[in-house]
């Protein structure tokens, strides 16, 4: 067994993965979860502890909050390490009372990329007063921006007509970021050009959180055209930068499982990004 580290040391995959087997310091269970799906880790004992911490909150009193505080990381994790069999659990996640862990749950149903997971996530967007403000009004009642680049990711593997009405609903919303998120998933499953419209207007809203929203969907959705929009847009160079790698390697329509040859496009863009560095 490796010696702990120090505070503020990096620590090994070994000593991560005995973070999250213990259970006495929710904390370091919460760290060692990310810092598993950060690296990457590949050992056959990090997905079982991930999920384990999830479970254990889905089937503990929804009022834990050591429990619910691990899960979410370990949730995020899942979803960066793709781990399949976590698909039953990621979705059973997305009917939990913490609003958060649903958040987090819808992600990682992202980027696990199968298309399974669709109808659960539709029936979620599609509760009664599922836009609407929760409380203060600081959220919606549902994680409608997670769900939303959810569908869009696994839409565009099996695109369906019900789920395209669906996503067009919401570009009637009254917040920019909503309808922004709902653009770049309609774009994602139909690849008609006029939905990257919304995304381009919005590079060029009042508020820097909402022209953040649009520069990273135009990214995500490696819609081309806009790449000189995103490098004139006013924000940090540093997102304008992970915006324009999204171009770069994962354009439009693009099988994310092939590589992206190296052509004049792709050099036009990294000629783009160089001038930001």
């Amino acid at each position: 067994m490796d010696s702990p580290s120090a505070p503020g040391t990096p620590i090994s995959e070994a000593e991560a993965l005995q973070r999250l087997r213990q259970q006495e310091d929710a904390s370091q269970r919460y760290y060692a979860a990310w810092w598993l799906g950060r690296m990457r880790s590949t050992h056959p004992d990090t997905v079982p502890l991930l999920l384990e911490a999830l479970t254990d909150a889905l089937a503990a009193a929804s009022g834990d909050p050591d429990r619910l505080f691990v899960a979410r990381n370990a949730t995020r994790a899942l979803g960066k390490l793709r781990a399949g069999e976590a698909l039953a659990a990621l979705q059973q996640a997305l009917d939990h009372d913490d609003h958060g862990l649903r958040e987090s749950a819808a992600r990682s149903l992202g980027e696990l990329g199968n298309p399974a997971a669709l109808p659960r996530l539709m029936a979620r967007l599609e509760r009664p007063g599922a836009a609407d403000p929760d409380g203060g009004g600081l959220r919606l009642q549902e994680p409608c921006e997670a769900l939303i680049e959810a569908l869009g990711e696994l839409g565009a593997r099996r695109p369906d007509d019900a789920l395209v009405t669906l996503l067009q609903t919401f570009q009637d919303h009254p917040r920019p970021v909503i309808r922004s998120a709902s653009a770049r998933a309609l774009l994602q499953i139909t690849g008609d050009d006029r939905w990257a419209e919304p995304m381009l207007a919005l590079l060029g809203a009042g508020q820097l959180q909402v022209r953040r929203a649009a520069l990273m969907d135009l990214g995500a959705c490696g819609w081309r055209p806009a790449a000189e929009a995103l490098a004139g847009c006013l924000a940090e160079n540093s997102l304008k930068l992970i915006a324009l790698r999204g171009l770069v390697e994962r354009p439009l329509g693009h099988d994310p499982g092939q590589p992206v040859d190296l052509g004049p496009e792709e050099r036009r863009l990294l000629t783009l990004m160089d001038a930001l560095l």
